[in-house]
């Protein structure tokens, strides 16, 4: 577990874009379980490739004209238990954070794993979900 002193500001940089933290595996499964239209879910993490790229790409993305009608985030490291319970709606994916997926009704239609945001700028990560949101959303 991460301090909460530290992770609070990286926290707060998705809550101040309108995610909402899902702390509790049951606030992931009322968030995720059954939902109806698109929701965008955020494996937020304290690595660098979080900060750099990650959370700036969802917010530049978030700026586009389309997007989910719903925006969640677990913290990895930090809230354990809701992470685990969010992984089991990510799969087959393995665990990676960070990472951001999308569902429609419920399904699983677009995810991007660590591998997909490590060494990729935020503009990047940003139009690769902007196609997914016009797509989706």
């Amino acid at each position: 577990m991460y301090p909460a002193e530290l992770v609070a500001p990286m926290s707060q940089e998705l809550n101040n874009m309108g995610v909402q933290s899902l702390t509790t595996p049951e606030e992931v499964i009322n968030a995720l379980d059954n939902m109806e239209g698109t929701s965008l879910l955020v494996v937020n993490s304290v690595c660098g490739c979080a900060a750099a790229n990650a959370r700036p790409g969802v917010r530049q993305a978030l700026e586009n004209g389309k997007t989910p009608s719903n925006l969640y985030t677990v913290f990895a490291g930090v809230d354990r238990e809701a992470t685990e319970k969010a992984r089991e709606f990510l799969l087959p994916y393995p665990p990676s954070s960070p990472s951001i997926a999308l569902f429609k009704d419920g399904k699983l239609v677009h995810f991007l794993e660590r591998h997909h945001i490590e060494g990729r700028s935020a503009e990047i990560i940003s139009a690769n979900l902007k196609m997914a949101f016009d797509h989706f959303c």
